[in-house]
């Protein structure tokens, strides 16, 4: 099978059996998916959403956080992954978002990247979910499934490789949502030690199955 098969197989397959995938992150409005997006960083959106309602009721919007003190933030974000960090994240982006965006968030990657807190990934998520913009979020879900697969070659080492291919590769308007095909699969049927590829249905297209049955 040929890349461009094998990308024409797995798109068609999620499109069939996937079509409204989507962030499992819960949030009303770019500034609830940006604080959440940031405190998932090396946590699970489980606990993120466990976390966000509390900070969502206290500090309502970007001008709301950006009053806010560390010891006033730090509790509500305690139980999550790097507190120390997320909070101080939290407060710089907030306070940024208010003196140079005018307390709107911005919808651009370049843009977003200026804020304390959110890299790449980060802006290609916010920019995908709320503007459907063709930017491809690479999560570890997203390099590791795209490479077993064999979208993108073993040698694509680094994130902004993997991103850059699989935008080449994808339809544009299918690129917003082929993030959350990719992480979903990633999350719940290619897992990083124990794939279940005897429930896969991308096994006639990935190259990492047809390597095992050998």
């Amino acid at each position: 099978m040929t890349r461009s098969e094998r990308y024409a197989f797995v798109i068609a397959y999620f499109r069939e059996h996937v079509p409204e995938a989507a962030t499992e992150l819960r949030y009303d409005n770019a500034y609830q998916l940006l604080v959440a997006v940031i405190l998932s960083a090396q946590c699970t959106d489980k606990r993120v959403n466990l976390t966000t309602p509390a900070i969502f009721a206290k500090y309502p919007d970007a001008r709301a956080l950006s009053q806010a003190t560390f010891e006033e933030l730090f509790p509500l974000i305690r139980s999550i992954s790097y507190p120390n960090n997320k909070t101080k994240h939290l407060i710089g982006m907030a306070d940024k978002v208010i003196a140079q965006f005018g307390g709107k968030i911005p919808l651009t990657v370049e843009e977003l990247v200026q804020l304390p807190g959110v890299g790449r990934k980060t802006a290609n998520v916010i920019t995908s979910v709320i503007d459907q913009q063709p930017n491809m979020a690479v999560d570890t879900h997203v390099f590791r499934v795209s490479k077993r697969i064999g979208l993108v070659p073993q040698t694509a080492s680094t994130p902004l490789a993997v991103e850059k291919l699989l935008v080449k590769n994808i339809p544009e308007a299918q690129i917003h949502k082929a993030h959350h095909w990719l992480i979903l699969h990633g999350r719940y049927t290619c897992l990083a030690r124990n794939p279940k590829c005897a429930d896969c249905g991308l096994q006639p297209a990935c190259r990492y199955y047809q390597q095992e049955k050998r």
